[in-house]
């Protein structure tokens, strides 16, 4: 394969993050030691059918993924590095493409990246290129390659049972991109943000409970405050019971750039848990006149995964305006049944109430046309693999189908369709 120069930007790129590794590595102890390299070999096949008179999309690609994790350098403040690599390509360029590959004629797309850490005690300052997760801006990782962000992080655990996290991010990429300096913006509106702060973190006083706070602000478009909370109660060595609360509120802020925001919305699930067996039945609500939004990532629109909520799931969110969802859900582990690495998963999703009548005139959310009573059903199916031992360890195939309907008050914002995604990921440690 000719590599063109837009391709050897990305290689060039890690070739100096590299050299500056291997000056760093002469160095004491620490930063060779704690080092990793990995390799991420991905095929995805992505078939979006669309149904009464939804536009269909497919692709079909292959990934590889690079990535060196370094260690720290020894003294009160430690330096270290970390980089990454990774190429796409269209397997058969027939397919228009459904979200994995670009939208234009390159049959291959790359890029590369890295950021710089330093750490005092357990707490890490990074800047650069890099992966997200906070619940108010988590950047996506189950498309054929991930979205990444630039900008700063700050992660803390230096006090007993809380965690520490926050950040300032001025850009990023999506999945079909090849620049981190891509836009960052509110996904559903569709606009842009200059930069994206966050300030939070999680708080475990016991095992078994668990809560987080977070703020955001999205410059000019809103901001945001997420609260969760986590308990598990184990019945017996073989049972147990978990309750899971998460909640957003978003309000515009600055110049309002998508309109008038004020939204509330939480999500509450109850599971119970029997060896191999689990049972979920959630319940979320959606309040507010336009619906409850979160980040996109990169210069087409894609978007991440700040939506920490239950019935967020493969083709709907169920979050529409003054929307409300129930889901029922199994889950099974093989393992339970002497087949180690086997899961299955299935759930049924109902939304009803979306209304959008009163949604301002100026509001960006407009274009969704949310009529007066939208009402949507999901239901997933999905297989997953990893192979437990041999030459092909760690070997991951996963089977996800969906059947997505709504009626005419919400299909234009999700037209229906049947969804078949096939994943095959090989990690490989290198060292």
């Amino acid at each position: 394969m000719r590599l063109s120069s837009e391709s050897l930007t990305p290689l060039l790129a890690f070739g100096l993050i590299s050299y500056a590794g291997n000056i760093l590595a002469e160095q004491p102890d620490g930063f060779l030691q704690d080092s990793s390299l990995t390799l991420n070999l991905k095929n995805y096949y992505y078939n979006h059918d669309g149904k009464n008179g939804g536009a269909d999309g497919r692709d079909w690609s292959q990934a590889a993924q690079i990535s060196y994790t370094s260690g720290f350098t020894t003294g009160t403040v430690g330096l270290g590095i970390d980089a990454f690599l990774y190429s796409g390509l269209k397997l058969d360029k027939r397919f228009s493409g459904a979200g994995n590959v670009p939208n234009n004629d390159n049959t291959t797309w790359s890029q590369g990246g890295g950021s710089l850490k330093a750490r005092v005690y357990n707490t890490t300052l990074k800047y650069g290129t890099q992966q997200t997760s906070a619940p108010v801006f988590a950047v996506a990782g189950s498309r054929i390659t991930p979205q990444t962000a630039t900008g700063f992080s700050l992660f803390s655990k230096d006090i007993k049972d809380l965690t520490l996290d926050a950040g300032h991010f001025t850009s990023g990429n999506g999945p079909r991109g090849t620049t981190s300096g891509g836009e960052l913006g509110a996904a559903y509106a569709g606009v842009s943000a200059s930069h994206i702060d966050y300030l939070g973190g999680n708080y475990s006083p016991f095992p078994t409970v668990s809560f987080s706070l977070y703020g955001a602000n999205l410059e000019n478009i809103w901001n945001q405050y997420y609260f969760s909370a986590q308990h598990v109660y184990t019945i017996d060595t073989k049972q147990a019971l978990t309750l899971n609360f998460n909640g957003y509120r978003t309000m515009d802020s600055g110049s309002a750039k998508a309109g008038e925001i004020d939204t509330k919305a939480f999500s509450l699930a109850v599971s119970y848990s029997y060896i191999g067996h689990k049972l979920m039945l959630a319940y979320q609500k959606v309040g507010g006149d336009t619906p409850f939004d979160y980040i996109g990532v990169g210069n087409e629109g894609s978007f991440g995964d700040s939506i920490y909520l239950m019935n967020a799931v493969q083709v709907s969110d169920f979050n529409g305006p003054g929307e409300q969802s129930l889901q029922v859900r199994y889950d099974y582990n093989f393992r339970a049944s002497g087949l180690p690495g086997l899961t299955f998963l299935a759930r049924y999703l109902k939304g009803w109430g979306s209304d959008g009548r009163n949604m301002s005139l100026n509001s960006e959310y407009q274009y969704l046309n949310y009529g007066s009573d939208g009402k949507e059903q999901e239901i997933d199916v999905e297989f997953g693999y990893v192979v437990q031992t041999g030459p092909a360890k760690d070997l991951a195939l996963r089977l996800r189908q969906a059947f997505y309907t709504a009626n005419g008050d919400l299909n234009g914002v999700t037209p229906d369709t049947v969804q078949t995604r096939i994943h095959v990921s090989y990690p490989l440690n290198i060292f």
